[in-house]
């Protein structure tokens, strides 16, 4: 019997990933670099959120970019302190575009609020030690289009303040984002275009998140294969967008495709689980309060099984 098209690209990619391990051994040995989306926590304090994280064996954190204006969001200093002391270290920040913070809006005044939230949030990035900042072309949340030169207005706007970017020593990273969620950029192909055609070197890399691949592109593992450097986050969730293990993702095959990519072996990548639940805006979740016992079991379930899939993979 002949396997499914979905068969042989798994078979390809465990085959190049066996022939890597066999070849250079040395480049398996670092693990991926496990990190956490802390803005589903809600309006949880973040202390608490800190000691969650550090119970679990999580060392990164990827920050809530919720500087919305100059007197709003994180005090660098005081979190710092926090982190320190539960041994946590920053990935990168969730930069959060509403229809509020529209880099492709037809309102100058709200493309502006994207640009200015932005270069907030860059030097806030910069100044906790992160590695980047995630980027979303138009408006989460907002599925239903403006007009047909959205595209257009995302990238002009984008372009007036990419420098940032440079001057803080931090990657851009573009998401793409389902359709159900957002109004364009659904996939890697068309993030890769609006990067290409942006053409500035502050903005080079992508942001994936394995439940919008799930819909955006046909296969997830050769997606990210094909990213290649390009990749620099993904956000994981299983394909319920609950936490990993208790949906039907083909994580084994995920995690050899990083690996191809040597994704384990560059300190600005990392793996962020950001289980939402499913829904068309999930940005309600940062201003909830949830169960902490709910939270626990997202945090615990997701990064045991995770390191239990890790480990199996490296021992083929």
């Amino acid at each position: 019997m002949s396997l499914q098209r979905f068969e042989q690209i798994n078979q390809n990619i465990r085959e190049a990933f066996l022939a890597k391990k066999r070849a250079n051994p040395e480049q398996f040995e670092k693990r991926l670099k496990f990190s956490w989306s802390n803005w589903g926590f809600g309006l949880e304090d973040f202390e608490t959120s800190c000691a969650r994280l550090e119970k679990a064996g999580i060392r990164y954190i990827e920050l809530h970019g919720n500087h919305y204006g100059p007197d709003l969001g994180y005090d660098a200093k005081k979190i710092s302190k926090i982190m320190a002391d539960h041994g946590i270290s920053v990935g990168g920040v969730c930069g959060m575009f509403s229809a509020d913070n529209d880099l492709s809006s037809n309102r100058h005044i709200k493309r502006q609020a994207a640009i200015d939230y932005i270069k907030r949030e860059a030097a806030f990035t910069a100044e906790v030690g992160g590695k980047y900042m995630l980027v979303c072309p138009a408006a989460v949340g907002r599925p239903g289009k403006y007009d047909d030169s959205e595209i257009d207005r995302s990238i002009d706007s984008l372009s007036r303040v990419a420098d940032v970017f440079v001057q803080n020593g931090i990657r851009a990273a573009v998401e793409p984002i389902r359709a159900a969620e957002t109004s364009i950029v659904h996939t890697f192909a068309e993030a890769k275009d609006y990067i290409s055609r942006l053409d500035h070197p502050g903005v080079q890399h992508i942001n994936g998140d394995v439940y919008h691949m799930l819909v955006g592109e046909s296969h997830i593992a050769q997606a990210l294969w094909d990213a290649g450097s390009m990749l620099t986050n993904l956000h994981m969730a299983d394909t319920n967008r609950c936490a990993l293990g208790d949906g039907s993702l083909d994580l084994d095959t995920i995690i050899m495709a990083l690996y191809l990519i040597g994704y384990n072996l560059d300190d600005s990548c990392f793996v962020t689980p950001e289980p939402l639940g499913p829904g068309g805006d999930p940005y309600p979740a940062q201003n909830a309060k949830t169960d902490p016992a709910i939270l626990d079991k997202l945090v615990f379930d997701s990064v045991n099984y995770f390191r239990e899939r890790e480990e199996f993979v490296l021992s083929l």
